[in-house]
Order: C-alpha cells, then sequence, then structure tokens
C-alpha cells in the first residue's frame, strides 16, 4: 500500500469521524441533558467492565462515531434514517430548542457549513489603535437592518467563552495566509502561540 493510499484511507477515517460526529453529536447532548433533568444521572454510558477491559467503552463510542459518520454519508439509506431523526427532534415540542442549538453550534465547527473558517482582524478602538482576532460569522446582516454591518466572533484567552458583535464592514481585515485553527490558537492562548510555528511562540528568557 503506498503511503499516498494510506493518507486517503486516513483522510477517510476523520472525516467519517467528524461526519458522525456531527451526526450523532446534538442526538447525543439532547439526550443527555434530558435524561440529566429527569433523573439526575451524571453519565448515561455505563462501563461495560470495570476492570477486565478498562477504555473499551471509549474505544467503542469512537469506533460507533466513525461508522455512524460513514454511513450517514456515503449510503442513501442511512442518510434517509439520520434525516429521519433529525427531522423528528426539529419538531418535537420542548426537544426541538435543546436540539436545534446544539446542532448549530456543533455545525459551527465541524461539518460542511461550519462557520468559524474566516478569521479576521476587527478594529475595536481608534486611539490608541488597537485590533482583535476574531471570525466573521455573518457578513450580511441586512435582514435585520444592519446592511453596512457584519456579526463577528471574538473568542476569549483561555476559555470556551466569547462575544458576538455587529461592526461595520469597513473596521475589518480578513486575515491572509492564516488557517482558522492557527488564528483559534492563537486567540484562545492569549498570543502566545504563534501564527504559524513554534518558532513564533513567545518564551521567557533564561
Amino acid at each position: 500500500m503506498t503511503k499516498s493510499r494510506i493518507e486517503q484511507n486516513l483522510n477517510l477515517l476523520a472525516k467519517s469521524f467528524f461526519q458522525g460526529l456531527l451526526i450523532i453529536g446534538p442526538f447525543a447532548l439532547t439526550v443527555w441533558i434530558i435524561w440529566y433533568i429527569v433523573s439526575s444521572i451524571d453519565n448515561i454510558i455505563p462501563a461495560l467492565s470495570e476492570k477486565t477491559y478498562p477504555g473499551i467503552t471509549f474505544l467503542i463510542v469512537i469506533a460507533s462515531t466513525t461508522l455512524i459518520g460513514y454511513l450517514g454519508n456515503k449510503f442513501i439509506i442511512g442518510r434517509v434514517v439520520v434525516d429521519s431523526f433529525d427531522y423528528l427532534l426539529e419538531h418535537t415540542p420542548g426537544i426541538k430548542f435543546i436540539y436545534t442549538s446544539l446542532k448549530d453550534v456543533m455545525t459551527s465547527f465541524v461539518g460542511d457549513k461550519k462557520k468559524f473558517n474566516q478569521p479576521v482582524l476587527i478594529k475595536t478602538s481608534e486611539n490608541p489603535e488597537i485590533w482583535r482576532v476574531g471570525f466573521l460569522t455573518q457578513s450580511d446582516l441586512s435582514s435585520v437592518g444592519y446592511p453596512d454591518y457584519v456579526a463577528v466572533y471574538l473568542p476569549h484567552s483561555y476559555a470556551v467563552s466569547g462575544w458576538v458583535v455587529f461592526v461595520l464592514a469597513t473596521n475589518i481585515v480578513i486575515l491572509e495566509n492564516v488557517s482558522a485553527a492557527q488564528a483559534m490558537k492563537f486567540a484562545v492562548s492569549g498570543g502566545v502561540a504563534g501564527f504559524h510555528s513554534d518558532d513564533n511562540v513567545f518564551k521567557a528568557p533564561e
């Protein structure tokens, strides 16, 4: 097996896993939240064996997620089943809000419709001039009465939270030659991690 063939297979496995994560993630989180509220149980996945096979549950979850992603992406029947569950949850009162919210969040990070794929610099102060790293999430806000504005997500450093702000399109600059992953790493690390390599990481003098 050639190196390119191995890389293709690894890329297929990775793509299938993330596709499976996108499919079952909202399902699993919705079920977990409802289960937790009803029964106050912290863990809905019981260990198959406490001592004999440590870690077997984790491996099964990873394998199942990858398999579901592959079937849901490659086969029509799998896609129909997934779409049917998706439609059911999106139209079930009470569950609809939880499921659609989780689905939108996960879709923003993985899948073909991910939102955090355009890093930008946003001017937050004129004097002194200050710029922040963010991600363009909506380029057209005319539907809410702001045709010249865009929506930018500003992640917090060392946290999973952030801000969403509406700013004039002229107040942002697209970051060229910087991937979304590099920009997110830079922002979340507080700028300690460089954009392109470990050579740019700040190191304290010895």
